[in-house]
């Protein structure tokens, strides 16, 4: 049997890695803050140290069913992937949450880490994480980047194709995809764009632009 001190111990500090985490992703305004990341944390402690307890027992008690201790850690991490799924969000061509679902992921696997007795890996895991979450920021947010957009233009039947593609690759788009639609008795035309372009790109220019377009009577630009 694993001695009440270590016990406390193990949750003790699954809860402060957990709890640490968390906190980095609470004070960005992620879903899944402070108490998700630490609850995730202790239960995986938890699970890994009834898994041994089974584990031990059947190997010194033949009464007792031999366990693999490793069948609950899987059925853990699986069903920290489905919890994981729930934050990641996607709204048109962006996609957000990946990183708080991968913390999720780290912190479960920490929590079992803990729970195995195994203080190094999962106190380096921990400094990795916290390395990746704080100081890599500072680098991605220099590293140049494409922005995404989806440009929808309505315009009359006078609606000139070659002009708009010309007016985004001036401004330094470019164009992924298009589609349109005619509405034959309203003489209208519908254009919806895929473009990319750089980060700092600024939309003002390309809004000025296609709004001056002769014919030009409803545009619509989104991430």
């Amino acid at each position: 049997m694993i001695p009440t001190y270590e016990i406390i111990f193990k949750l003790l500090l699954g809860t402060l890695l957990g709890g640490i985490i968390g906190f980095e992703r609470q004070t960005h305004g992620r879903p899944a803050g402070l108490r998700t990341q630490l609850l995730v944390c202790v239960a995986c402690v938890l699970i890994m140290m009834i898994s041994e307890s089974y584990y031990t027992q059947g190997v010194t008690n033949p009464a007792y069913a031999r366990i693999d201790p490793t069948r609950l850690a899987a059925g853990a991490m699986t069903g920290v992937g489905f919890l994981g799924a729930g934050v990641i969000l996607k709204t048109g061509a962006s996609i957000q949450g990946l990183t708080t679902a991968a913390c999720i992921w780290i912190v479960s696997a920490i929590g079992l880490a803990i729970g195995a007795g195994q203080y190094v890996a999962g106190i380096a895991g921990f400094i990795i994480t916290f390395f990746s979450l704080w100081v890599l920021r500072l680098f991605e947010s220099r590293i140049p980047r494409l922005i995404y957009k989806y440009v929808t233009l309505v315009t009359d039947d006078n609606g000139d194709e070659q002009a708009i593609t010309e007016l985004f690759k001036k401004r330094g788009f470019d164009i992924i995809k298009m589609d349109y639609k005619v509405k034959i008795p309203e003489k209208e035309k519908t254009f919806v764009f895929t473009v990319s372009a750089k980060d700092g790109v600024r939309m003002k220019e390309i809004i000025s632009d296609i709004s001056g377009l002769t014919g030009a009577r409803k545009l619509e630009i989104s991430s």
